[in-house]
């Protein structure tokens, strides 16, 4: 696996060079303005940012889950906000990847990489969040279309996309059996973009809520089949989960080299303060929590890219353990920083308020807990060892 990740050093390199030459002039005003930068996503798409997962064949970069979490990774650590916009734009392509029929894949992807068309994934609403049996937008069918109402919230993208992958009820009694995933044009009649969230983080990147009133869809816009819309949500975010944790250690590994530069420049007590014990155990830690999640990450990544069965677990570890890794690397740096730590004019203070949204997006942390403990459960039912197992046997319960 390690091999993989030196494979991938040649991208990185790529990704890095574009980012200093690019990017890096333009984070400031970004997250000043908090405008959408259609420049920026218009780079990426003719570097393939942006059409990563999609197969050449339709045009796309034809990439795996390690390259995706490769270019994030790398991107996050200048910009957090440029690498969600990747990251979703990713997340509303993947039920089409996943489960779109043949002549979907051309339509959609082929408009995706040709017209550089942005897409959304919208499947959050305002009493559904890690709940989505519980979604309450519904579509009913009408001829050979569907029409649907309701409300989502938190789309990210929203307003600027062309297209979004949602997800609505065609039969509401079966709860989350009854979910249908829809490939909806923006400019569909009846679609109202509401305004733009004011966001702690991830500023430049807009959410949004969307209201839906008699839209019609035609049935040739179901992605996989109706009633299937819970597992392609869940085979979709599998797969950019891993990517958020990219993104995370992208903004700690930021945090961390601010950190080491400032303690060899800060001097008290007559000496840097890299050279003070208490300082040093810090950022000793931080450089370790870093790797770590490095690591997990691009396990989860090619986990998924070889189908394994444990695959699931990773993406949600890896999601998890990254994003808290990076709230808790960024609050220590600005610790490093003491009082410059917390002033505006310095990046610390951004990076801190990215990490904290990573932690709420894609499914919050404790949902990944809660699937990662459900996949060990099942895992050691079927491949408890016999030693352990006659040891639990013949313990006295009380």
């Amino acid at each position: 696996m390690f091999d993989l990740i030196e494979a991938k050093s040649i991208l990185k390199e790529e990704v890095a060079k574009f980012v200093q030459e690019i990017v890096v002039d333009k984070v400031k005003e970004i997250e000043e303005t908090d405008e959408f930068p259609w420049y920026m996503a218009e780079h990426f798409f003719k570097r393939g940012y942006l059409t990563l997962l999609i197969p050449k064949k339709y045009g796309g970069f034809g990439g795996s889950i390690m390259d995706f979490c490769t270019v994030v990774e790398e991107i996050s650590k200048y910009s957090a906000s440029l690498g969600l916009l990747i990251i979703v734009h990713t997340t509303g392509i993947l039920p089409i990847i996943l489960f779109g029929n043949e002549k979907q894949k051309r339509l959609f992807l082929g408009d995706i990489c040709n017209n550089h068309h942005l897409i959304g994934f919208a499947i959050t609403e305002p009493k559904a969040g890690s709940d989505v049996g519980s979604i309450q937008m519904i579509a009913k069918s009408k001829g050979k279309n569907y029409i649907l109402n309701g409300k989502k919230s938190f789309v990210t993208n929203g307003g600027v996309s062309h297209l979004y992958s949602t997800f609505a009820k065609t039969n509401p009694r079966r709860g989350k059996r009854g979910l249908t995933t829809f490939v909806v044009p923006a400019d569909a009649d009846g679609i109202v973009v509401g305004k733009k969230d004011d966001k702690i983080g991830m500023r430049g990147i807009p959410s949004t809520s969307l209201s839906f009133k008699d839209v019609e869809v035609p049935n040739t816009n179901i992605i996989g089949r109706k009633g299937q819309g819970f597992l392609v949500a869940m085979e979709t975010l599998n797969r950019s989960r891993p990517a958020i944790g990219a993104q995370s250690v992208g903004i700690a590994e930021a945090a961390l080299e601010l950190a080491v530069l400032f303690a060899m420049k800060r001097r008290q007590f007559g000496k840097p303060i890299a050279k003070l014990e208490g300082m040093q155990f810090i950022l000793a830690d931080m450089a370790a929590s870093v790797d770590a999640a490095r690591s997990l990450v691009y396990k989860a990544a090619y986990y998924l890219d070889h189908n394994h069965p444990n695959a699931t677990k990773l993406s949600a570890m890896s999601k998890f353990f990254c994003s808290d890794m990076a709230m808790k690397v960024t609050v220590d740096a600005v610790q490093v920083f003491g009082g410059y730590g917390c002033l505006k004019s310095r990046p610390l203070e951004r990076l801190m308020r990215d990490a904290k949204i990573t932690q709420i997006y894609e499914g919050t942390n404790q949902i990944q807990r809660f699937v990662t403990a459900e996949q060990i459960i099942k895992e050691h039912l079927k491949t408890y060892d016999r030693y352990f197992r006659k040891e639990l046997e013949e313990m006295e319960w009380e």
